[in-house]
This record gives C-alpha cells, sequence and structure tokens, in this order.
C-alpha cells in the first residue's frame, strides 16, 4: 500500500470509525486493515469471545505528561473529600443512580448511614478506602471483597451472586432499546477474568494509563457481574493506577469526566464492537482515544493548576507557611479541590481552628496568589487558583 495513502487515510478525521473509513476509501480499506495488522495493531493477552488477542494502536493517543506529573504527586492522605464526593455522585450517576451530595457529604465525614441509600454511599466509600490501600493487591479474591462491599451486598436476589462464586452465573445482556452487547458465556468468565488479574500484575512495556483503559474496557466486555459492571470497571482503573504509584489518583476528578462526556464513552463500546465487523479483530483503539480526549487531557483543567503548587512548594522553601497553615491548605485541596468555600465553612469542616486563625490564613493565601475571592453581596467566597 502506498506510504502517503496509508497516512493520510490513519490521520483522516473519521478513524477509527471502519465504516466511515470503509464507505470513503472503499478501492483501499482492504489494503489499509491488512497493514494495521501487519504493522500497527499491538495484541494484548487478553482474549475477545472468538479466542483471539485484543489489540490496539500503539502510540496514536498521546497522554498530556502534565496529567502524568498530576498524578504522580505524594499525598498523605488516602483521598481528597471533595474528589470522593465527586467520583461517588459522578460513577453513580453514569449508571442512572442518583445519591444526594449531601447525604454523600455525611457519610463522608463519618456519620452514621440513615439509609438505604446512604448505606450503599458507605458502601462505595469503603471501596474508595480499600483500593487506596496499596497492600491490598489487585487479585481475584479482593476483586471479589471490593465487588461485594460496593456492589453486590445491596442487589436484589436474582442478582446475586451464588454463595462462593466470584462471577455470576448465567447469560447477561447490554441492553439498551436493542441489545448492545452480550456478555461473555458465564462458563468461560473465571478463565478471561484470570488472564485479566495476571495481566494487571504482569510488568511490561505498555504506558499505564492506557493499560488502565485496557483494564477498564476488558471488564465492561467481559460483564462478570449481573450488576455493576461499569462500577467496577471505573474502580479497577483507579485500582490499577494507585497501585503502580500514582498517588493523587483519588484527589482527581476521575468519573466527572466519564459523566460529563458519557455519550463518548458508550459510543466507544459500540464502535469497538462495529468496527470488529470490518476487521476481524476488537481493537480497543477508540476507548483509548476516547479516555485521552475526554478524561487523562482534561484532569489538569479541572484540577489544582501545576504553577499554584509550584508556587505554594516555593512559600514554603522561603519560610512563609506555617504548620498550621500547611494542614489547613491540605484540608482545602483534600475537602474543597478547586471549589469554593468560605471562612465559616472551613472553620465548621476543619474544626481544629480559631476563626481569626482561619481568616488570616485566607487573606495570607490570597496575597500569595494561592486564592481568589468572589464577591456575592456582602459574602465572600474563595477557591484555590487553577
Amino acid at each position: 500500500m502506498d506510504i502517503q495513502l496509508f497516512i493520510n487515510m490513519l490521520q483522516d478525521t473519521h478513524f477509527p470509525n471502519y465504516e466511515k473509513m470503509k464507505y470513503k476509501y472503499r478501492d483501499d480499506f482492504g489494503a489499509f486493515i491488512n497493514t494495521l495488522s501487519d504493522l500497527y495493531y499491538k495484541p494484548v493477552p487478553l482474549a475477545d469471545f472468538g479466542g483471539n488477542n485484543i489489540v490496539y494502536i500503539e502510540n496514536h493517543a498521546a497522554v498530556n505528561q502534565n496529567t502524568v506529573k498530576l498524578l504522580l504527586q505524594a499525598q498523605k492522605q488516602h483521598y481528597g473529600l471533595k474528589a470522593a464526593e465527586d467520583e461517588i455522585v459522578a460513577t453513580s450517576a453514569i449508571e442512572n443512580i442518583d445519591f444526594s451530595r449531601d447525604s454523600v457529604r455525611n457519610i463522608l465525614k463519618g456519620m452514621a448511614p440513615k439509609n438505604e441509600q446512604e448505606n450503599r454511599i458507605l458502601g462505595i466509600k469503603k471501596g474508595l478506602e480499600f483500593i487506596a490501600d496499596t497492600s491490598n493487591r489487585i487479585t481475584e479474591e479482593n476483586l471479589h471483597t471490593l465487588y461485594a462491599m460496593t456492589v453486590g451486598d445491596f442487589l436484589e436476589n436474582d442478582d446475586r451472586l451464588k454463595e462462593g462464586q466470584y462471577y455470576r452465573h448465567d447469560t447477561v445482556y447490554v441492553v439498551s432499546n436493542h441489545i448492545e452487547h452480550s456478555g461473555l458465556d458465564h462458563r468461560h468468565i473465571p478463565q478471561f477474568m484470570k488472564a485479566l488479574i495476571a495481566f494487571a500484575n504482569t510488568e511490561d512495556d505498555i504506558n499505564d494509563l492506557i493499560k488502565a483503559a485496557i483494564l477498564h474496557f476488558y471488564v465492561a466486555y467481559v460483564h462478570p457481574y449481573f450488576d455493576g459492571n461499569g462500577r467496577m470497571a471505573r474502580l479497577l482503573h483507579l485500582w490499577f493506577l494507585i497501585q503502580k504509584g500514582y498517588q493523587s489518583t483519588l484527589f482527581i476528578p476521575f468519573s466527572s469526566q466519564i459523566e460529563k462526556s458519557r455519550k463518548a464513552y458508550y459510543d466507544a463500546y459500540t464502535l469497538i464492537q462495529k468496527n470488529q465487523k470490518f476487521s476481524g479483530v476488537i481493537d480497543i483503539t477508540p476507548f483509548i482515544l476516547y479516555f485521552t480526549k475526554y478524561v487523562y487531557n482534561k484532569m489538569t483543567a479541572d484540577s489544582t493548576g501545576m504553577d499554584t503548587l509550584v508556587l505554594y512548594e516555593d512559600a514554603v522553601k522561603n519560610g512563609q507557611v506555617t504548620e498550621k497553615e500547611t494542614k489547613l491548605w491540605k484540608f482545602v485541596l483534600s475537602c474543597y479541590g478547586t471549589g469554593e468555600f468560605s471562612t465559616k465553612q472551613l472553620e465548621k469542616d476543619f474544626g481544629d481552628a480559631a476563626y481569626a486563625t482561619i481568616r488570616g490564613f485566607v487573606q495570607k493565601f490570597e496575597k500569595l496568589g494561592l486564592f481568589t475571592s468572589v464577591k456575592y453581596g456582602a459574602r465572600v467566597k474563595y477557591k484555590v487558583v487553577k
């Protein structure tokens, strides 16, 4: 195949929609797919339902390096309260489960559940704490433990797993107005999930963020549970990154980005299924492209800016920040993220500083360029500068 034509096709705006590509390049499409197969497809040690390796096109999607730096930042806490709140609300909203933010905040603050909804929230909180503990390695047993605490314990009888079984024991379908996807035959699930766990724990040359997306896709593809497959896919994604040393994973609005781009998220799954009819393989490049564009490369826009963090570190080095102010700063990042807060709210939530201390801290950090303020009549609210 002519190399310039191949490059043009690879850079076409319709790529990787193979149906549109075949219509536009009908005389050259077969040669294009053959060239992809021979030179560009990178196999992954995970099988499709026909027993063939799934593949992806390596280096086709570039992850913003600021995202990597942000995720690698060291943390002294397991997760940020604001990020955890957003994660619980968003990962549930993706599957049309609505949780009250007030209930989520109460559970994250350690209050006892008042109803079934808050019990479910507590389950997800426990799940986040479980994956945040790096001693909890990714194993089949631990995956089952995570599923039980976050999903399984709250299901009706028909959707529950059988006693002593890690995965579903019957057929399952992903349905909208028609059958979108039929999960793997339940008799083969243990074999496929063992391969997934082995892949997660194998050292290889795959970029960590790309590999996390592959794990995410594969859980949804196999559909090992009757319910909660999407939540488990997203939790495994986060869990893998934490295991690989990305300490700030649970301080970033991960599922919030997915929730904001929900249609594109599901479209990526659908496109992979459609493309298989033209290429004969499960090529997960569309899913990787989705995560690069809509999630990874959006993280820096919705998170504390790198310049702000450098500014704070310089202030510490110059002796401008006290020990109490350090605690307050970390609390603000953890509890509010880049959201607004008032001095009264900070005093109440922090609970270990007088109002005068809070007021002095906020005014000082505004002068340092770390906070910005917005007036609402007589009230003033602050937020971290992005």
